[in-house]
């Protein structure tokens, strides 16, 4: 009971910590923003721009250029002058940029090195001292996105100015991106903790649960590193090592998913094509990491190419899937957990070349997708909820068979019978009357501790007090019963007193309703699958095609017997019998359940 008590509070509180934590992401997901554009701590450039040389024209009021480019130039006047001590921060993402203030170049984050990446931007945070700036001065700005395959979308999602001092960034930081930076938190607490936590509640390892838990992961991850990469510089220093940090969680969040629909494939040309689809997406990953350190082609670069490949792996093994709906759950499951990121995936890959939304797609896919996992594990808890109700309900009836079984072991006339015998005995051999009783004492004792005994005990343990019930059957039969013993094995286990009531049959209604009795005989046998306890008489036997209830022979507590043997050891028991000739009563013992 406390068991069961203790499961149902467990399975209250997750549920409770779900219910929590998604409206959390819900209500996350409503309030993250990048920044405002009354806050005095940026600062933008009034005046004009000219996109791809193209003709000038004049800047919105707080407002980035929203236009495609590849070289940008805009000039006029900042709207926010950095003063009295403080810098002129600019956050590039990506993006090669001069600043230049009343002709001369005050900064910039070209490098002249001939180093492999020489023609990588990354990401980087530079400081321009504020009498570099100077008020009222004519600035000039030049960018350049050097990745000609890829759309830049919007300038505010790669660069951005500041005004204030070195800490002014945490500041930004803590102020725009804390929603953020706690929706990954939790993303990534769902992977690392709840969802394996949830597969071992529900009593096993759990495969889709566990690998749920790995895409979860990883996809915190990388959300949180896109959210926050302008500020990954604060932490690593290099601005090509910030830029790929941030890259490679895209590489590992994509192969996640990628092993997470692979889990769910049970046919084996499913699972082969996932395999492939799997190691193929690993490859590639190995090879842009390869091409990266080589300075061939830097993980920015790769990045969209990588999108659709895993897109069309995604579909594949999407097709896989659905290819197994009707035969499996977990592949319906994972369908519908997958279709809302891999739809907001495709859309990503595409709008990195043809730059149609600035909407976060990817994060709205997976948030989708992580709801829906929340939904299913409610589901699949309540499930397991309710199986654990009835296992204790089965656990409950197999305990009351136990002392019906045991209660129809000691049935009034065999004590009455038993205790005749030894008084009788006390008389004409005392110290057999005393091995009797001491017998006696010792069957009870094994009947009562049966009760407490619910796993299957070793046959020898079955076996001794199946002696000393004959022995008392001897002591009443006397000359009329005999038993013999064929033991050729004992390495097994068997529900305790489940061989008692086909030897009793054997000797009440079988050779005990012999005019000269007969022979009991209880053997074992070893086979290549299963163990075998073989109880053969040669009474007086029955019709086995005659009803149950008219066969003539005791059937208390026989299928008490049969369901204990079926639940525990998946065990079958097998009566065959022929009138004038006796009956062989089998129980079949699979290896596997001993």
């Amino acid at each position: 009971m406390h068991i069961f008590q203790s499961r149902k509070m467990t399975y209250f509180s997750i549920a409770l910590m779900v219910i929590v934590v998604t409206m959390t992401i819900l209500m996350t997901l409503g309030s993250v923003s990048w920044n405002d554009p009354d806050d005095d701590s940026f600062t933008m450039i009034e005046g004009e721009y000219s996109v791809n040389g193209g003709d000038w024209q004049p800047t919105l009021p707080n407002e980035m250029v929203h236009e495609d480019f590849d070289e940008l130039l805009i000039r006029g006047r900042m709207t926010n002058v950095p003063k009295d001590g403080k810098f002129l921060g600019i956050s590039a993402d990506n993006m090669w940029f001069t600043i230049k203030s009343n002709g001369k170049v005050v900064g910039t984050n070209y490098r002249a090195d001939d180093s492999a990446f020489k023609n990588t931007p990354g990401y980087s945070i530079n400081y321009i001292a504020a009498e570099d700036i100077g008020d009222g001065q004519d600035i000039e700005l030049e960018l350049m996105y050097p990745y000609k395959l890829l759309s830049c979308k919007n300038l505010s999602d790669f660069f951005d100015m500041f005004v204030g001092s070195k800490a002014t960034i945490y500041e930004l930081l803590y102020r725009y991106k804390s929603p953020t930076i706690l929706f990954c938190f939790l993303i990534c607490f769902f992977g690392l903790f709840s969802f394996p936590i949830a597969g071992i509640v529900l009593g096993k390892v759990n495969f889709r649960y566990l690998s749920f838990a790995l895409l979860c992961f990883f996809a915190g991850l990388f959300i949180l590193a896109q959210s926050i990469a302008s500020y990954l510089p604060l932490w690593i220093h290099d601005p090509v090592r910030s830029m790929a940090a941030a890259t490679m969680t895209t590489h590992l969040c994509m192969l996640s998913a990628l092993i997470y629909i692979k889990v769910s494939l049970k046919k084996s040309i499913n699972k082969i094509i996932g395999n492939i689809i799997i190691v193929a997406a690993a490859l590639l990953t190995t090879t842009a990491l390869i091409l990266h350190h080589t300075g061939v082609s830097d993980l920015y670069a790769g990045k969209p190419f990588m999108l659709i490949f895993v897109a069309i792996c995604a579909i594949i093994l999407m097709f896989c899937l659905i290819s197994e709906v009707k035969s499996g759950r977990e592949a319906f499951l994972t369908l519908t957990s997958m279709i809302p990121v891999l739809i907001c995936l495709m859309l990503d890959a595409f709008n990195e070349f043809f730059s149609f939304t600035s909407v976060p797609l990817f994060e709205i896919g997976m948030a989708l997708t992580l709801i829906n996992q929340i939904v299913i594990l409610i589901i699949d808890l309540r499930k397991q909820y309710l199986e654990s109700i009835r296992y204790q309900q089965m656990q409950k009836e197999l305990y009351e068979a136990k002392v019906s079984l045991m209660v129809s072991q000691i049935q009034p006339h065999f004590l009455y019978n038993s205790l005749t015998s030894i008084a009788m005995m006390c008389t004409k051999d005392p110290k057999k009357a005393r091995s009797a009783t001491i017998n006696f004492a010792d069957y009870l004792r094994g009947n009562m501790n049966s009760l407490k005994q619910r796993a299957p005990v070793p046959f020898t343990q079955e076996l001794e007090h199946l002696k000393k019930y004959l022995m008392l059957e001897e002591m009443r039969f006397g000359d009329m019963l005999h038993i013999e013993y064929d033991i050729q094995t004992t390495d097994f286990a068997i529900p305790q007193l489940s061989v008692q009531p086909l030897v009793e049959n054997a000797v009440k209604h079988g050779v005990g309703m012999k005019e000269d009795g007969g022979t009991v005989t209880i053997a074992t046998r070893e086979e290549d699958d299963c163990y075998k306890v073989i109880i053969t008489d040669d009474g007086v036997g029955f019709d086995t095609s005659k009803p149950t209830k008219d066969d003539g022979r005791s059937h208390v507590g026989m299928e008490n017997v049969k369901q204990r043997l079926k639940e525990l050891c998946d065990a079958d028991v097998i009566i065959e019998s022929e009138i004038g000739k006796g009956t062989v009563a089998t129980i079949r013992i699979p290896k596997q359940s001993s």
